[in-house]
């Protein structure tokens, strides 16, 4: 196919500006000529064998603004770029699917990842070198983002005969020892300052609700400390935004202080679950608290229309955490003494504070102060405030929907449930044609695109709302046939676009349940409701796939699963049950079944 020079004078500018995507919209004054992804472009650089960098982002990434900012703004940098490659920018929220395999990638050259992700690509689509931030000049031993571009460049011109083509692995993790999973878990958890792992804390949530469903079950001291030494930790410290609610992405030190401020959706609704099956498990009013707060910040910041927007950058003009953090002296002047002096009696307060001379709040106890903390977000809600990330995904969507039912269930809050039905109805009004599920929506543009996750945790959610209300029978029977249309014998794929070539979806289970887990969860959930057995499964790698050992549960039989002719309300039920309409009323747990006697 010949492109003629039509598409070549395309290509002699930055065409983000026509781009659906918030991220991409960002580099529209990049003097880089990106490009979207396209099968058009991906198409003329192969005939005109031309290699590709593609860096992936997306649009409340802190590094992806600096990066932006530096050698992307470099006119050195971008001459080079423009002469010798074709250039794409892609939002990892619109293509996880291509986000996934760069990733994979990345990983396997280097043993982590992250955000901006850059790979330099052959022609065909094969990986050759990937790396993240890099500066626009030389800095301590770091080259410049320029002399790494040339020396790709270099190596394609000397070995672009030679290049492997990357074939990603089968990424299945291995099966595990039930009785060694907790054991495991416990290497990874950090006693002294709670959470997982000895350096950056990211809340673990799939960890911890796998560790909640096994405490519900029966006592185990070592699980439950471990567990209510993370919860304190993420309440307590600075992780979560203690005036307005909700929790930000990561924190950059082991002991929880200073976060990456970025909010994203998919954070919010996995630890609205979290809290609100630790506060039915464990009882602690003030993880019920967090919970609350963090409806507060869905309902305050997320919410738009009925639907919820994808996140809240971590930068206000340009610098991270502006809007968040005080001046030690503006807190003095704006509290009378007396509200300060109880303040600082509940908070870490420092004239020389704990983030460039300022204070990121931190709690030293859960002691009431919301008339204080009022005062303090109302004056806060009057400074600029971080861009939004104005995009709506329906998977993620799907994931508060799924947070809003479990905290309804275990709050004791019914409305909640009411509320994520609605959602569900918007959710498919918007992104469901009767065959396809989309995945975006910005600017009244729907990505038509199908991606497992989306499915799946659609599936899931209405799952859930069926063991209430069977008028959800009819939809949830299409998406577990949209489910199923993703599965390849024993694989699954993530997406199946004409672009890019096939993905198979991910086993891991970090910060939100992979695809495949949910995809088994909401498999199961339906079966269940329509009176079909499980198999049973083994477990698999512990902190790897721990939403998947929530499945392994249910299928083995140590979820409740309660038959009855009417709905039971779930104040009445272990966390750990799900609900089905039937003649003959039971309790089947753990391979027995007792008459109901409610």
């Amino acid at each position: 196919m010949i492109m003629g020079n039509s598409i070549l004078s395309t290509l002699r500018r930055n065409n983000l500006d026509k781009s659906s995507s918030p991220y991409l919209l960002q580099h529209t004054g990049n003097p880089i000529w990106w490009q979207e992804w396209s099968g058009d472009i991906i198409s003329y650089a192969a005939e005109i064998n031309r290699p590709l960098f593609v860096s992936v982002g997306y649009a409340t990434c802190h590094w992806c603004h600096v990066m932006a900012a530096e050698a992307f703004s470099d006119k050195d940098t971008a001459d080079f770029l423009n002469e010798h490659f074709i250039n794409i920018k892609i939002d990892r929220e619109q293509r996880p699917d291509i986000d996934q395999f760069m990733m994979d990638f990345m990983n396997k050259q280097d043993g982590r990842g992250g955000w901006p992700l850059n790979v330099f690509l052959t022609p065909s689509l094969d990986p050759v070198y990937a790396l993240t931030y890099a500066p626009s000049g030389s800095h301590d031993s770091r080259g410049s983002f320029l002399s790494i571009v040339q020396q790709v460049h270099a190596y394609f011109e000397k070995n672009s005969d030679k290049i492997q083509p990357f074939i990603p692995g089968e990424n299945r993790p291995p099966a595990a020892d039930e009785h060694s999973i907790i054991k495991i878990l416990s290497q990874y958890y950090d006693p002294d300052n709670g959470g997982f792992g000895i350096n950056q804390k990211f809340p673990s949530h799939t960890t911890l609700l796998y560790l909640l469903y096994q405490l519900s079950i029966g006592e185990s001291p070592t699980i439950e400390n471990i567990c209510t030494r993370t919860l304190d930790a993420m309440n307590l410290r600075g992780i979560h935004d203690h005036l307005q609610g909700g929790i930000f992405r990561y924190c950059t030190d082991k002991e929880w202080t200073i976060p990456h401020f970025e909010k994203m959706l998919y954070d919010q609704a996995m630890a609205l679950w979290v809290y609100s099956l630790a506060y039915k498990v464990i009882g602690k009013q003030q993880y019920k608290k967090m919970a609350e707060g963090i409806l507060r910040c869905l309902a305050e910041t997320f919410e738009s229309e009925g639907l919820y927007i994808s996140a809240h950058d971590a930068d206000t003009n340009h610098e991270e955490g502006l809007t968040y953090v005080w001046n030690y002296h503006e807190l003095s002047e704006v509290l009378s003494h007396e509200e300060f002096v109880i303040f600082t009696g509940a908070y870490y307060i420092t004239e020389s504070g704990n983030f460039e001379g300022l204070n990121h709040l931190i709690r030293k106890n859960s002691d009431d102060l919301s008339a204080i903390e009022e005062k303090l977000l109302s004056i806060r809600k009057a400074r600029q405030q971080p861009s939004r990330d104005n995009k709506i995904l329906s998977g993620i969507n799907a994931l508060v929907a799924i947070g809003l039912i479990q905290a309804g269930r275990f709050l004791d809050n019914s409305s909640l449930e009411d509320k994520a039905a609605r959602l569900i109805r918007n959710i498919v009004t918007k992104f469901w044609d009767g065959k396809s599920l989309g995945h975006s929506l910005f600017n009244g543009i729907i990505q038509m695109q199908g991606f497992l996750f989306d499915a799946a945790a659609l599936l899931t959610a209405i799952g859930m709302l069926c063991e209430k209300d069977s008028k959800w029978t009819s939809l949830k029977d299409e998406m577990e046939k949209l489910v199923e249309s993703f599965r390849e014998g024993d694989r699954w794929i993530e997406s199946n676009a004409g672009d890019f070539k096939t993905v198979y979806a991910s086993w891991f289970d970090h910060p939100i349940p992979s695809s495949i887990s949910l995809a088994i969860m909401g498999l199961a959930r339906s079966s269940l409701v329509s009176g079909k057995d499980l198999p049973l499964i083994k477990y698999q790698q512990p902190f790897q796939c721990d939403f998947y050992n929530i499945n392994t549960m249910i299928h083995n039989g140590l979820f409740h699963v309660y038959t009855t002719l009417k709905y039971i309300d779930w104040s009445l039920l272990p966390s750990n049950s799900i609900q089905i309409r039937g003649k003959q009323e039971q309790d089947c747990f753990m391979g027995v079944c007792n008459r109901l006697s409610f």
